[in-house]
């Protein structure tokens, strides 16, 4: 039900000899759910220096990306041993590993795949957050599926939350960071996994590197932009029954990234209208509590000075 992101279309087929030199990469895979990256946000670069080759990342996204590489090769040593996971920070290109030949008078060639997945494979989720409830305030609505429920909440998409919801509810952030991914342009969904391209999902990085997912939402029905920094009970989605969804709903997960190819939901506690750091669970309905926001007073210095200094 919950879509993942990988490389299918990251760099489809390259071919280059050089000389008598053949450097050949394969296709990436993918899966059939994935959520494809913009086209040519992240690129795999060489650079010759003499004898040795050089792999550069250069990454467009709006965050961190974790790829993975595997490769083959034939009379060369690196810098890195191989299958290789590493983390690259956005908007800029970074050095990866280098390759050199063991024997230079002899032919060398490489082959290698690359996946990549949005989010860090270093983040570390704070564990003391607790995230509100993403509707709206004195709502209540009721947990379909819960953590590790029997219908798809298995895998990746085990720490994900499901409530039944009317199609067009507003949505809120229940929890701040910047928005990465939006997507809102199908009208379409059914009770199979051939449906799942069609999911519309609004994506958020917390401060932590972790990343929530929101989804199912309905066509035209965000209402934030990637790049946007957005506060926790931000109204950011009305949801619907787009994607892989068996009805109405609105499926949450946070989650971090393994590798190139694999993430992990991550279980995280909510505050309500009633309680505390609570699990929620499946059957039960949770009502959600009013939003506080913190009241920041700018003063000057010369305030200060009357205030007999800051406070």
């Amino acid at each position: 039900m919950f879509p993942v992101f990988s490389s299918a279309t990251l760099a489809g087929l390259l071919f280059l000899q050089l000389a008598s030199r053949v450097v050949t990469a394969a296709s990436a895979l993918g899966t059939p759910t994935s959520i494809l990256p913009e086209p040519r946000a992240v690129k795999v670069t060489t650079q010759r220096e003499g004898d040795l080759t050089r792999f550069f990342i250069e990454n467009n996204e709006l965050c961190e990306i974790t790829m993975t590489f595997e490769m083959g090769l034939l009379n060369l040593k690196s810098s890195s041993g191989f299958p290789l996971t590493m983390t690259f920070p956005p908007h800029q290109a970074t050095a990866a590993f280098a390759l050199s030949p063991i024997d230079p008078a002899a032919k060398w060639e490489y082959s290698y795949t690359n996946y990549y997945k949005l989010g860090s494979h270093c983040a570390k989720h704070n564990d003391g957050f607790l995230y509100r409830l993403p509707y709206s305030p004195g709502a209540a609505f009721r947990v379909t599926q819960g953590y590790n429920g029997s219908f798809s909440h298995k895998g990746p998409n085990k720490y994900a939350i499901d409530w039944k919801m009317p199609e067009g509810t507003p949505v809120y952030a229940a929890r701040g960071g910047v928005v990465i991914k939006v997507k809102d342009d199908s009208n379409t969904g059914g009770d199979s996994m051939k449906f799942d391209p069609y999911n519309n999902f609004v994506l958020i990085r917390h401060d932590d590197g972790t990343l929530a997912h929101y989804c199912h939402l309905k066509q035209g029905g965000c209402v934030v932009h990637p790049g946007q920094s957005i506060q926790a009970g931000e109204l950011i989605a009305h949801s619907g029954n787009t994607g892989f969804s068996s009805g109405p709903h609105l499926h949450f997960c946070v989650f971090k990234t393994r590798n190139g190819r694999e993430r992990e939901s991550i279980p995280v506690k909510f505050k309500t209208a009633n309680e505390t750091a609570i699990t929620l669970r499946t059957g039960r309905n949770y009502k959600a509590g009013e939003v506080r926001t913190a009241v920041v007073v700018h003063a000057t210095a010369a305030d200060a000075g009357h205030q007999g200094g800051a406070q």
